[in-house]
């Protein structure tokens, strides 16, 4: 597979984006969890304070779980990791958001972490194709061999997310950003376990596809 002509970042640039992306994931459930905390030191209602809290704690931390999977170590060097956690951490990633049904079918098993790092990702690019929310379905074929991943989502105000296409494509307008690191961490990883990068647009649905590369 030949090498994507966008993926120049330095080891350091990369840590330093992704941390910024992780900070900016995190900050609005951690924000709420300390208004949650002044409105009880103000004397407000102590359920509506402690309902805030509790609803912005889960979002904190099903977020920190899901990218310490994503974006994390996740084990030692060439460790593996099992397809179960990642379909947990998407469904509980969605159910905190409680605005896209997740759906996720195919054969748990224990594989390289890249691959299930690229899965999480790929799923995120894909739930950014519906913001207006709606439904997200994950396949997975073959996990252990010839491993594909086919993420669909349905909605409202469906389009593939820009930079994707961007980085994707190899023709990238502006430099990469807190904002466009996801995508651009997607590519690379596809690129390092050795998988192809596809989207398919249907009248109705968007098909984001991962398969292993043909040589």
């Amino acid at each position: 597979m030949p090498k994507n002509p966008n993926l120049t970042l330095s080891g350091a640039d990369l840590a330093s984006l992704l941390c910024s992306r992780v900070c900016h994931d995190v900050i609005s459930p951690v924000g709420a969890i300390n208004n949650g905390l002044e409105l009880l030191d103000e004397g407000g209602t102590d359920e509506e304070a402690l309902d805030l809290i509790r609803t912005s704690a889960l979002n904190a931390s099903v977020r920190l779980k899901f990218a310490r999977l994503a974006f994390g170590a996740s084990g030692s060097v060439g460790a593996s990791i099992d397809t179960g956690e990642a379909e947990k951490a998407a469904k509980d990633f969605a159910a905190a958001e409680k605005k896209v049904e997740v759906t996720w079918s195919g054969p748990r098993a224990i594989i390289p972490k890249n691959r299930v790092k690229l899965l999480l990702n790929l799923f995120m690019v894909a739930y950014s194709s519906i913001p207006r929310g709606g439904s997200l379905e994950v396949i997975i074929e073959n996990p252990e061999t010839d491993a594909k991943f086919t993420i669909t989502t349905k909605g409202r105000m469906l389009r593939v997310p820009p930079k994707f296409i961007e980085i994707c494509s190899g023709n990238i307008e502006e430099a990469i950003d807190a904002h466009s690191i996801q995508p651009y961490y997607t590519v690379l990883l596809a690129e390092e376990a050795g998988m192809d990068l596809k989207h398919v647009v249907f009248e109705d649905r968007i098909a984001f596809i991962a398969e292993i590369a043909i040589a």
